[in-house]
């Protein structure tokens, strides 16, 4: 059973939402403030991050090295279309549950190959959620390429894990960051592996046990806008200005269903997660950004506006409050 966290920190913060709708500006927004600020205001620790982009960049990495000789691209067919094998939105939360345990058991792994480490990572969250791990039947000398061609930009994602697992959680939020949704006009729910219904219901044991979810509230059609705006071609691996190609946008994210969760659960202001042959109820705390709220914290902070600063900060700390508020009603 969840103990009620009013007079703790949060524990995991599932932070959720569309592409481009302010979740890395919520990140970089709460890393500025003081400890003091983050515990008494927005009941969140000192963090620790976990994000599935790095593995969606990665996967395209693979992709395109497959396809430039020739070869199926097993994760997608180009840079601008969407997934090949919808089940990978599963792929990505197996990968976020191996980091999650690597983390709470401070595992930092130190293979020969971190391409080879990556390789064999992604067939095996493949399996567990019944897609084909496509990487280990690839011909020898394609692999050894792959392996080659990747090798360098594998070890700095290694690098970055392993650099962000502490000596100790204690004190700590995990935060998990990730987004999910489905085409456009979509009716209601979502079929898996689409949605939050699917990927929330894909999380570990161990996450579920421990977890909340701030969704950061913007309209599909402001979240297409916003992913146009940040888009710098220059940068295409950057977390604050990479962009979602628009038939991605549309086909995986043009709507999701977290609004149907919350009306859906039979407790307020919490999304019904029927996972491992039991019930969860994780706590939401949505943070309306619908009128824009984030962008400012792009530039230079220097340069950050008072009454922009308190709108954000307001609007994260009452999301926050929610959070512990539905954490302490609903167990």
């Amino acid at each position: 059973m969840r103990v009620p966290h009013m007079s703790r920190l949060i524990d995991v913060l599932l932070l959720t939402a569309l592409p481009a709708s302010g979740k890395s500006e919520v990140r970089r927004y709460l890393a500025s403030l003081t400890p003091e600020q983050c515990r008494d205001e927005m009941h969140i620790g000192p963090t620790v991050q976990l994000d599935d982009y790095p593995y969606v960049h990665m996967m395209r990495r693979i992709s395109q090295e497959l396809c430039k000789r020739g070869q199926d691209g097993v994760f997608f067919d180009s840079d601008d279309l969407p997934s090949k094998e919808p089940r990978d939105w599963g792929t990505l939360i197996e990968l976020l549950n191996a980091d999650f345990d690597d983390l709470v058991k401070r595992h930092r792994p130190a293979p020969a190959s971190a391409a080879e480490w990556l390789l064999d990572r992604l067939d095996t969250a493949r399996r567990k959620v019944a897609a084909r791990p496509a990487l280990g039947q690839l011909e020898p000398a394609v692999r050894r390429e792959i392996v080659q061609a990747l090798e360098a930009e594998c070890a700095e994602l290694l690098r970055d894990k392993n650099a962000g697992i502490p000596d100790s959680l204690k004190g700590r939020t995990v935060v998990i960051e990730f987004a999910r949704g489905g085409p456009d006009k979509a009716t209601m729910p979502l079929p898996a592996p689409l949605g939050y219904r699917y990927s929330l219901a894909t999380l570990s044991e161990e996450i579920l046990a421990r977890a909340s979810v701030l969704y950061v509230w913007v309209t599909p059609e402001e979240s297409r806008r916003k992913n146009i705006e940040r888009t710098d071609p220059n940068d295409p691996g950057s977390i604050l200005h990479h962009g979602v190609p628009m038939a991605v946008m549309l086909g995986d994210y043009g709507c999701d269903d977290m609004d149907w969760l919350l009306q859906a659960s039979d407790r307020p202001d919490t999304v019904r997660v029927e996972a491992h042959g039991r019930v969860w109820y994780l706590p939401v705390g949505r943070f309306d950004n619908r009128a824009d709220k984030t962008t400012f914290v792009r530039g230079d902070r220097a340069q950050w506006k008072e009454s922009d600063i308190r709108a954000l900060h307001d609007g994260l700390a009452g999301a926050c409050a929610r959070v512990v508020k539905a954490g302490e009603q609903a167990y």
